[in-house]
C-alpha cells in the first residue's frame, strides 16, 4: 500500500527527473545547466600566440586515457568521457540536483589556416587540458638579412 503523502525527498526527486526528460524532449537555450552541460562541456579558451594556436579546456575530473583529441581537415576535435560519481538512485539515496556534467561529450575547434597539424602538444594538469598547435614557419614572420 502507498502512502498518501511523499516524502520531500521523494517528491525532489521525482520533479529533478521529470524536469530532465522535459530538458531532453525540449532543449532550449538557458532552460536549465543541465540542457546546455553536454554541448558546453569542456569549456573552452581558444587563442593564439606568436608561434601557435593555444586551446585550453577546463575539465575537471576526466581520465586523460580516456580523451581522444585529432585534426581532421582544419578541425581540433576533443572528445572523452567523464564518469559519475553520483550513487545510483534508490530507496536510500535521492539525487536533489545534478549540475555536474557526466556522460560522452565532443567539442570541435575550427583552425586558422596557419595552424601545422603535424606539430601538435597536448598536456593535462589539474583539470585543464592544454593543447598548442604550432603555426607553420611559412606564416611565422622572420627577418631577411640584406647584402
Amino acid at each position: 500500500m502507498s502512502p498518501l503523502f511523499r516524502s520531500t525527498a521523494d517528491l525532489f526527486a521525482e520533479l529533478n527527473r521529470m524536469q530532465s526528460m522535459l530538458d531532453r524532449v525540449f532543449p532550449s537555450p538557458g532552460a536549465s545547466i543541465r540542457s546546455q552541460a553536454g554541448a558546453g562541456f569542456p569549456v573552452l579558451n581558444v587563442g593564439t600566440a606568436p608561434t601557435s594556436i593555444e586551446v585550453q579546456a577546463l575539465a575537471p575530473g576526466l581520465d586523460p586515457a580516456k580523451l581522444e583529441i585529432t585534426i581532421d581537415r582544419g578541425l581540433l576535435v576533443i572528445a572523452g568521457e567523464r564518469a559519475s560519481d553520483l550513487p545510483a538512485q534508490d530507496e536510500r539515496a535521492s539525487i536533489y540536483a545534478n549540475e555536474r556534467f557526466a556522460g560522452r561529450f565532443r567539442r570541435v575547434v575550427s583552425l586558422p589556416e596557419d595552424a601545422d597539424p603535424a606539430r601538435v602538444d597536448a598536456s593535462y594538469r589539474d583539470g585543464v587540458l592544454r593543447v598548442s598547435v604550432a603555426k607553420r614557419e611559412s606564416s611565422l614572420p622572420r627577418r631577411i638579412e640584406v647584402n
